[in-house]
């Protein structure tokens, strides 16, 4: 199913990524504050441009997506593996880092998935995750509100079926708050999990490190 809505996704990482400004990517490689040379999966990496900033950094990067279809239109170069994102195809604490950018909202069980990435990531290893926030500025909000509910419905309806594009804003709301999502991730065993409000809450930010 995933392979035959790829390209559908596609056009929407394209309309989104005007508003996924590199500085918000070049962020969370930062915030990994990984040694050169750090083996770090981009989980739902789609067409690879996270993948392509940590290479950037100076970090090894592997492409990890449900998709074939996706992974087939990864750019970025690094090594493509398709899997499972709640079920990843790795041993106990044998990557340095993982990154996630806006699939958060696409998962059913946080917990669950939390718990993977501790099951992965060596102690004193980092995570930094990426996805759409609700901008606790009311003008920012009104702006996002119309972006995210008519502008990029309307696009994506004349380059695609329509109902992939009005389920992005409805996406949203399915995050839980910043607390509850930090509390998760501690009790995940990323015991100083902070989260970062980028662009006035547009977008947040969680990283963490795993607990030794």
């Amino acid at each position: 199913m995933f392979d035959a809505i790829a390209p559908r996704y596609d056009l929407v990482n394209r309309i989104m990524t005007f508003r996924l400004d590199t500085r918000w990517r070049r962020r969370a490689v930062r915030e990994l504050a990984l040694a050169t040379g750090s083996t770090v999966l981009d989980l739902a990496s789609g067409t690879g441009d996270l993948c392509i900033d940590l290479a950037r950094g100076g970090l090894t990067p592997v492409s990890v997506d449900l998709s074939f279809g996706m992974l087939s239109a990864d750019r970025s170069g690094a090594p493509r593996v398709q899997a499972d994102i709640l079920r990843l195809p790795v041993g106990d604490g044998t990557v340095d880092g993982v990154t996630c950018g806006f699939a958060l909202r696409n998962l059913v069980d946080l917990p669950e998935f939390f718990t993977e990435l501790a099951r992965v990531v060596r102690p004193g290893g980092r995570i930094a995750l990426l996805d759409v926030g609700v901008p606790s500025n009311r003008f920012i909000a009104w702006g996002n509100s119309i972006y995210f509910g008519r502008i990029v419905p309307r696009i994506g309806g004349l380059l695609s079926d329509p109902g992939a594009y009005r389920y992005l804003p409805r996406s949203v709301s399915y995050l839980p708050e910043r607390g509850e999502l930090t509390a998760m991730l501690r009790d995940a065993r990323f015991g100083d999990a902070t989260h970062h409000q980028l662009s006035g809450g547009l977008t947040q930010l969680l990283v963490g490190t795993r607990d030794r």
